[in-house]
């Protein structure tokens, strides 16, 4: 019942929305106006940092709105997304935004995806048709993009599949939030910073963890904790070592580090911006995340704990087979982990081949690249 009352409230929203967007597009667009509109973030940051950052740094004559985690119990809130919806010159989105896709936008106006993730690794959109485990797919979905972004034109044609578009709607920019792995005075600051906030970093090597969750979306994501053993990797690592933690968003059980560990382990999931940790990380860990594309900017052993790998091929896929696709050992077992770290089992001509792939441009101009090509 309750289920059912959510669907008729979710109805008659969408109704009104579409309502308050047909009445304001009866005005003009306004033509400096930028919107910058995401349901994943609460405040400006990643890529979208970035991009405010270069239209202030070149001064341009860009009126830049922000929409972020609209509330649809809020009629303010809904009346304004409508507004800043009609009128805007150009919509950048970052994710997945169902308020864009029912709607008719306005033929001198456009939207461009600036995609949260690097490179092409999970399938996802339109490209999960007929994957054995995807979530149902909307087919009204990633409608209405007029451009979207990548790192390197040898992805252009995943993304052209995800998001149903013509691959020369595919612009290889480069990824804005990726420039500052080639600012060399932006990573040290980050570092003295990170180690004035963490100074049980300075005296050891550093270990990440960031593996992505299992499950089919947000509201039923996991992890199986039990592939991640804090006693024996606690003692065979803890004289070089210590061991940061960086759980997916969406994992919402919060995992317990047993107080004799404490020493060793530090969960760092509160800390908001991934890319700053990996300046201090010496070897990450991770599985399908996108985090490996960031991390091989920076040449750094990586190794994928992939103990779920048939599976998970089976029920997500990817663009390229998993084993040929990454740029470092594949692991199954905690043991063979261990291993792997302690004999320093690294092909670092893996991850050359890798960044040279899926990075077009390694210069740390992307957002640059992005205000030039696609807002001037």
């Amino acid at each position: 019942m309750m289920g059912q009352f959510k669907k008729i409230l979710k109805f008659i929203f969408h109704i009104i929305f579409k309502i308050l967007y047909n009445s304001f597009s009866l005005l003009p667009i306004k033509k400096n106006q930028v919107l910058f509109a995401s349901d994943r973030r609460e405040n400006l940051s990643d890529n979208f940092s970035f991009i405010f950052s270069e239209i202030k740094k070149q001064q341009l004559p860009i009126d830049c709105k922000f929409a972020f985690n609209l509330k649809q119990n809020s009629m303010k809130q809904i009346v304004q997304l409508a507004y800043l919806l009609a009128r805007s010159k150009v919509i950048l989105v970052d994710d997945y935004y169902p308020y864009i896709y029912p709607l008719k936008i306005r033929q001198n106006s456009e939207i461009i995806q600036v995609w949260h993730a690097v490179g092409a690794f999970k399938r996802f959109g339109f490209s999960l048709t007929g994957v054995h485990g995807a979530p149902k797919l909307d087919p009204f979905m990633h409608r209405n993009y007029s451009k979207a972004i990548v790192s390197s034109k040898n992805v252009a044609s995943h993304y052209a599949e995800a998001f149903n578009m013509s691959e020369n709607q595919i612009v290889a920019t480069g990824i804005p939030r990726t420039d500052v792995f080639f600012d060399e005075e932006y990573k040290s600051k980050k570092i003295v910073g990170l180690y004035d906030r963490f100074p049980f970093l300075k005296d050891k090597k550093v270990i990440m963890y960031a593996p992505t969750f299992r499950g089919k979306g947000k509201n039923t994501a996991y992890y199986p904790l039990a592939k991640v053993d804090f006693a024996k990797w606690h003692n065979a690592l803890k004289e070089d070592y210590v061991f940061l933690i960086k759980w997916h968003p969406y994992i919402k059980e919060k995992v317990v580090i047993p107080e004799e560990f404490a020493s060793f382990y530090y969960d760092v999931s509160d800390y908001s911006d991934i890319n700053d940790l990996l300046f201090v990380t010496d070897i990450l860990i991770t599985d399908y995340s996108s985090v490996c594309f960031e991390y091989a900017l920076l040449r750094k052993p990586i190794i994928f704990y992939a103990f779920d790998v048939e599976d998970y091929t089976h029920n997500r896929d990817f663009y390229y087979p998993y084993e040929s696709f990454i740029p470092g050992p594949l692991v199954k077992e905690s043991q063979e982990l261990l291993e792997t770290i302690q004999e320093e089992k690294f092909d670092m001509s893996l991850i050359d081949d890798f960044v040279n792939y899926f990075f077009d441009h390694q210069d740390g101009k992307s957002s640059e690249r992005f205000v030039n090509q696609l807002l001037k």
